[in-house]
């Protein structure tokens, strides 16, 4: 077998795992949403709901991941009995398809980011700039392999020296980015009101069922959870460290950056308002999230005048870092597979995997008015909640909880005495499935099914 790798500290763990959790989903969708809310409604019921619904499950992935030290199939094997071997091979093989599913398409639109950063700065040097901002299919397939060059130059230089590295350099410079952005847009004439949305929340709104649905859902897909990400991270953890305390730390920072993004994106999107840029349809909706980034923002840019392009620039940058900080961890869950179960070298795997996820986005792109959107939904609305409750059931029900706390007290030998301890096994177990269940639910529109079916 390969030499497997490990982070080098507490610190790498978690900024490599908070780069994983903080993505386009972050950036792009937690605002979108929070504008679509009621604002900081929104806000408090998502960081409410992190910790009620994500955090429990992302400690299930992290502690069968460091439990096994291995991908997500051994990992699945080691905690599963005789008579469920079989669906846990089944579900680490799911995770793993499921994450090269997710890769593939949000390659597709980490490209379409890095477009705009190159055509904002082709701007900004006087340059052409029409070729890189227009959709066309021949933008989609260059910026599209460019991305996966990067991920897979990442991913194939191993955990310490690729994953880590990156990650600890990539994060600070995303943070930094958020940060000035957000001083910048505040000083902008209409900036104010969007701060008003996002930090008074409407108390009244926070029992609104789709309020509450829509931050379950941010609050578990936003962690990276039910495709194995997470768990094989795990597999690098130093068997020393705390693991509760790990997760936490990493549920905080993808809220804490999900929160800056909201506060750069909500007020940009009122700047644009106030420059008559048209930000909510005729029906007092929001327009359509993908037009938002792509249209509205760009729009924003072009009414600043000299500094729009420099602030397009870095805003699209800061895309495309939150974006790539993401899939080299989507690209390790096959690649650690390959490395750990087939024997394959990390370099070889890391290519021989990324080139053929790179196929099927140029699948997806040849017929991107029909793939793109299926891709997506049965990833993200069927296969990653389903993923979670499979996840839940082995840690409940299939491992033995004795070897379940000695895995735990490995890093904390009185985990025994504590109120995670009291508290997660039964959770995990029983409420959690439930919540899923109800977002799997959900992600179908029964109502709609029923009508067409009597109809």
């Amino acid at each position: 077998m390969a030499a497997r790798g490990e982070f080098s500290s507490r610190t790498a763990f978690v900024l490599a795992a908070s780069g994983s959790a903080i993505g386009l989903g972050n950036i792009w969708g937690f605002p979108i949403k929070v504008a679509s809310n009621g604002g900081g409604a929104f806000v408090f019921t998502y960081i409410v709901l992190t910790f009620i619904l994500a955090y429990p499950i992302l400690m299930a992935e992290l502690v069968i991941g460091r439990h096994a030290k291995a991908d997500t199939v051994k990992s699945m094997l080691s905690i599963s009995g005789p008579k469920t071997r079989g669906l846990g091979a089944l579900t680490g093989y799911w995770g793993m398809m499921t994450a090269s599913l997710i890769l593939s398409f949000y390659a597709i639109v980490a490209g379409w980011m890095m477009s705009h950063a190159v055509g904002s700065l082709s701007s900004l040097l006087g340059l052409p700039d029409s070729w890189f901002v227009a959709e066309s299919m021949g933008r989609s397939i260059a910026f599209c392999a460019l991305f996966f060059t990067l991920t897979i130059g990442i991913v194939s230089s191993g955990v310490a020296s690729g994953i880590e590295k990156w990650s600890t350099r990539l994060m600070p410079v995303l943070i930094l980015l958020i940060i000035s952005l957000i001083i910048y847009i505040a000083t902008l004439p209409g900036a104010s009101q969007g701060w008003a949305i996002y930090l008074q929340p409407d108390f009244s709104k926070v029992t609104e069922p789709d309020l509450v649905l829509d931050a379950l859902s941010q609050a578990f897909f936003s962690l990276s959870l039910g495709v194995g990400t997470m768990m094989v991270y795990g597999s690098y953890i130093s068997k020393s460290e705390n693991l509760p305390k790990l997760g936490a730390t990493v549920a905080a920072m993808d809220i804490g950056i999900a929160v800056l993004a909201g506060m750069l994106v909500i007020p940009a999107m009122y700047v644009a308002q106030h420059n008559g840029v048209v930000i909510y349809d005729e029906s007092g909706n929001l327009i359509e999230s993908g037009r938002l980034i792509f249209n509205v923002l760009p729009s924003l840019f072009e009414t600043m005048g000299a500094a729009g392009n420099t602030v397009s620039f870095l805003f699209f940058v800061l895309m495309s870092i939150a974006a790539l900080t993401s899939s080299i961890s989507m690209l390790e869950v096959p690649v650690a597979y390959a490395n750990d179960s087939l024997g394959v070298s990390r370099k070889k795997s890391a290519w021989l995997v990324g080139l053929a996820i790179f196929a099927f986005s140029l699948l997806i792109i040849f017929n991107m008015g029909w793939l793109f959107d299926g891709v997506v939904n049965f990833a993200t609305q069927f296969s990653e909640p389903f993923i979670g409750i499979l996840f839940c059931f082995f840690v409940g029900w299939v491992w033995k909880r004795d070897k379940l706390l000695g895995e735990l007290k490995e890093g904390k030998p009185d985990m025994e005495e504590t109120f995670f301890w009291k508290v997660w096994p039964a959770y995990v177990r029983f409420v959690c499935p439930v919540i899923v269940l109800a977002l799997l639910v959900r992600s179908f529109d029964l109502v709609e099914l029923l009508n067409r079916f009597f109809n």
